[in-house]
């Protein structure tokens, strides 16, 4: 609809390896200055987060360590959170444990469904993200050891 190029490559355990090196031969290609991660439920290889440094973004709740898996809405319901919210960070070979962009939180109460928790956590994690997208676009940080050195806040 808006002209972009679309390419999908489809992602088996088998064909994993293949199909991320398809990926790292196309971003390199297009000479990409940016990846990001979202809805994106594969984990990226030590390879691919090494041939990217710093530039590429993973977006998710901020529910990790706690609710990790599938349903993390489901659990924190359950349990009775109080607050939810989005992390953005930058990919390393540790599983979400790369240098932290950007986060944001949202309190709720009794009244919100798992429904609510799950829209509303939607909504923060696409402002979490465009902030982090524009941090980064900017320059506006600085990546120091597995911290990210926020400017201009």
């Amino acid at each position: 609809m808006f002209g972009i190029r679309y390419e999908v490559f489809k992602i088996t355990k088998d064909t994993k390896a293949e199909q991320e090196a398809k990926e790292i031969e196309l971003l390199k290609e297009l000479d990409v200055d940016l990846i990001v991660l979202a809805r994106y439920m594969q984990i990226v290889s030590d390879s691919f987060c090494a041939t990217f440094p710093h530039r590429i973004i993973n977006i998710h709740h901020s529910f990790l360590p706690a609710f990790i898996g599938s349903k993390p809405y489901h659990r924190a319901f359950e349990r009775g959170v109080k607050l939810i919210g989005a992390t953005a960070h930058y990919a390393t070979a540790d599983l979400d444990e790369g240098p932290i962009i950007e986060q944001d939180v949202k309190r709720i109460n009794h009244k919100d469904s798992v429904e609510d928790l799950i829209a509303k956590g939607r909504i923060l994690e696409k402002e979490v993200l465009v902030r982090a997208v524009r941090k980064h676009l900017r320059e506006e940080l600085l990546v120091e050891g597995n911290k990210c050195i926020v400017f201009g806040d």
